[in-house]
């Protein structure tokens, strides 16, 4: 049997990345997928990924800044699958830029998207797992543990989702729910986001501060792996599918007096 075997698991921003490796990984297992990503191409190619595999999946378009699509994909899950016992909310945005010339429709923004929307899902997952039980997972980041020059509101929206999820794990303890409710905070990961952001970064970089960033890697521009070099005492950037076996272990049984806590994925790069 799987560590997941039998059960149901939702899960958002499942067109790439982290959301991707955690479709694959918690089907590997046993569990049955519901997989949602505005990214509809995305979603295509992860669904084609599970089902080869021999994992159960149904794909479904949702913004989950939208509070009236949540109940409609809890719904959609519950005809495909049964009651969902499993809530990934890793649907999320980076947006760059000094605090002087930020806008408040982009503050904003970063907001609604990355912690509104795991507000919702949190809600919706208790409502339907009532007192059932089960495990909703929120990924935040190494950036909701500290701050960094350029990502003032991507760091407060992380650090919310990071104090939400304990709050929300207390919460469903008190209540008898028996719903498990913690946070994970990878560090660099070679994900979509990274690469768009770092791009981003370059863009306001002058040409020796980007050599002085990719000197040790080897390579003559800014991409992942330059920043994961200098950044990650392990040399290197995380892989989606490591930050996938962290979760996995979070959805499981495995993990049942584990709640309201953080876990970092980092390479050790918080730990100095």
């Amino acid at each position: 049997m799987g560590q997941v075997d039998g059960k149901v698991a939702i899960i958002t921003g499942a067109g790439s990345g982290i959301g991707r490796a955690c479709a694959e990984v918690l089907a590997r297992e046993g569990a049955a997928i519901m997989a949602t990503d505005i990214d509809d191409e995305g979603l295509r190619v992860t669904e084609k990924l599970v089902t080869d595999a021999g994992g159960r999946i149904v794909t479904a378009h949702q913004d989950v800044t939208d509070e009236s699509m949540w109940d409609a994909i809890f719904g959609q899950t519950e005809n495909a699958f049964g009651t969902p016992s499993i809530l990934i909310n890793n649907a999320g945005i980076a947006i760059a830029g000094a605090i002087a010339d930020f806008t408040l429709d982009d503050w904003r923004k970063q907001m609604t998207v990355n912690v509104d929307s795991v507000f919702l899902g949190t809600r919706a997952a208790i409502r339907s797992m009532g007192t059932k039980g089960g495990s909703i997972v929120n990924i935040s980041s190494v950036a909701g543990l500290r701050g960094a020059a350029g990502a003032s509101a991507y760091c407060t929206s992380k650090g919310a989702v990071r104090l939400f999820s304990k709050a929300a794990a207390v919460e469903c303890a008190q209540m008898g729910s028996g719903i498990r409710v913690n946070s994970v905070h990878p560090g660099i990961i070679d994900t979509p986001i990274w690469q768009k952001s770092i791009t981003r970064m370059t863009e306001a970089m002058d040409e020796d501060r980007i050599a002085a960033l990719t000197a040790h890697s080897g390579a003559n521009q800014m991409d992942v792996e330059a920043i994961a070099t200098q950044s990650s005492p392990m040399g290197r950037a995380g892989r989606p599918e490591e930050v996938a076996e962290l979760v996995l272990f979070l959805a499981s049984d495995a993990s049942s007096y584990i709640s309201g806590q953080e876990h970092v994925v980092d390479g050790a790069m918080t730990a100095r």
